[in-house]
């Protein structure tokens, strides 16, 4: 559990050598630190929220740096205690004098996500919009930093709050009953009652739907480059890239082993594999290699297909096992479409001319463009699995509540499962948590945050 009499203090810049590096700190004890280890009276001149240039002293009295300190003020911090923020220069050499020197005065090193922790249990933000802040840290693409940056904005929280709304007028409406049984609920007032939880059902299955989108967003699009040898897959990868990537032969199996590299295209974040052809070998090595690329196929979110348009057409080569959408990418059409690929639809590419790349973004935005999260109210919703798992019951117990109701049952097992929704709400904002669920999500968080 926080502790909140301990003042804490970490670098929240990246570590490494830079222009200026931030400090921050946050307890009750700042200002007994700051007196410490700046000149006399320098915290009597300190105002808030405003940059305040000092030298920071060691022990005997010697400058470790001049820095830039702003002091905020509780409650108005990030952490909703009193936070100090420090800018120095930014050599290695200083920051870890300066933090030592802070932790001489008495505060102590922060654990990984331990600010964003405290401004969480002191109702600064709710539990989503502490899990979007590493979001938006580790955002691989312009859709995932939006989807993220909605979710901080309290996008998710705020719909999960209007669900927990209904859900208590529901609840209130059965738990009068019971009180005062005299009161029957009317026909007219059971309907009134099974279509408010209908409307919840539909908003739950609604932001269940995101799951998947916000996990491609999160994760990136697991996207396989595969086909026969010497058909451009690895030129294909090059030249997604923009750098010369994987090794390039016309000899038959030169790629042994899967290549991995993220892009981002069209807004998107793709994680790109190219694979070993597939043929008959008797090659122990591109055996194996063959063998990841069917792993590879199995596990994608994406394929392209790669076919050599100018060579008469071959056999499909996809295993049964792969039930990923896939784009035929017909290259090498700077050499003449071969007859036999005359009418077949796919997406004409040349590695060699740098044509229809343009085409291929369009045709990958347009594979996703239903399971990417879309608008819902003003919000780009994105949920991640945890969320998915707590609606997901939520959801359950509202239709056991519902059929609870229609077959007239006593009000007292509707309310039970109401109650059980109203929980499982609650664990995504973190209204009702445990401290197994923090430990979890704040365990991931980078030193700082």
């Amino acid at each position: 559990m926080i502790d909140p009499e301990r003042t804490i203090a970490a670098q929240a810049t990246a570590a490494g050598q830079g222009a200026i590096a931030v400090i921050r700190m946050s307890g009750p004890g700042c200002m007994d630190v700051l007196k410490q280890c700046t000149p006399v009276a320098f915290t009597d001149r300190l105002r808030p929220r405003r940059a305040t240039l000092a030298r920071i002293l060691d022990a005997e009295g010697g400058t470790i740096d001049q820095a830039l300190i702003t002091w905020f003020p509780a409650p108005a911090s990030y952490t909703g205690e009193d936070t100090v923020e420090i800018s120095c220069h930014g050599g290695m050499l200083v920051t870890v004098r300066l933090l030592k020197r802070l932790y001489q005065c008495g505060a102590s090193p922060a654990e990984p996500g331990e600010f964003t922790k405290r401004a969480f249990l002191n109702g600064r933000m709710d539990l989503t919009q502490a899990e979007a802040v590493m979001d938006v840290i580790s955002s691989g693409s312009d859709l995932a930093l939006k989807a993220a940056q909605s979710q901080l904005d309290g996008g998710i929280g705020s719909q999960v709050n209007e669900l927990k709304d209904s859900l208590i007028h529901v609840l209130a409406h059965i738990e009068a009953y019971i009180d005062f049984p005299d009161e029957d609920i009317s026909p007219d007032t059971a309907s009134a009652l099974l279509e408010r939880l209908r409307q919840m059902e539909e908003k739950l299955s609604a932001l269940l739907r995101t799951a998947e989108g916000g996990r491609l967003l999160r994760e990136g699009i697991r996207t396989a480059i595969a086909g026969p040898p010497n058909v451009g897959k690895s030129s294909l990868l090059n030249t997604l890239l923009g750098y010369e990537r994987a090794i390039v032969s016309n000899i038959a199996g030169t790629t042994r082993d899967t290549v991995e590299e993220s892009i981002q295209l069209a807004g998107l974040a793709l994680r790109l594999i190219d694979t070993a052809g597939v043929r008959e070998s008797s090659d122990v090595i591109e055996q194996a290699g063959i063998t990841r690329t069917n792993r590879a196929l199995e596990t994608a979110d994406l394929v392209l297909e790669v076919a050599d348009a100018s060579a008469p057409r071959t056999e499909p080569f996809l295993t049964a096992g792969c039930t990923a959408p896939r784009l035929l990418v017909l290259n090498k059409c700077d050499l003449g479409i071969h007859p036999d690929w005359k009418t077949i639809p796919g997406i004409r590419f040349s590695c060699a001319a740098g044509e229809g790349r343009e085409e291929l973004e369009e045709a990958i935005v347009r594979a996703f463009a239903s399971a990417l999260p879309g608008e819902t109210g003003s919000s780009q919703v994105a949920i991640n699995a945890r969320h998915q798992h707590e609606l997901g019951l939520c959801l359950e117990h509202i239709r056991l509540a519902s059929e609870s109701i229609s077959r007239q049952e006593s009000p007292e097992f509707t309310a039970l499962e109401l109650r059980e929704a109203l929980t499982h709400l609650g664990e995504i904002t973190g209204a009702v948590d445990t401290e197994d669920v923090l430990g979890a999500i704040f365990s991931s968080f980078c030193l700082g945050k």
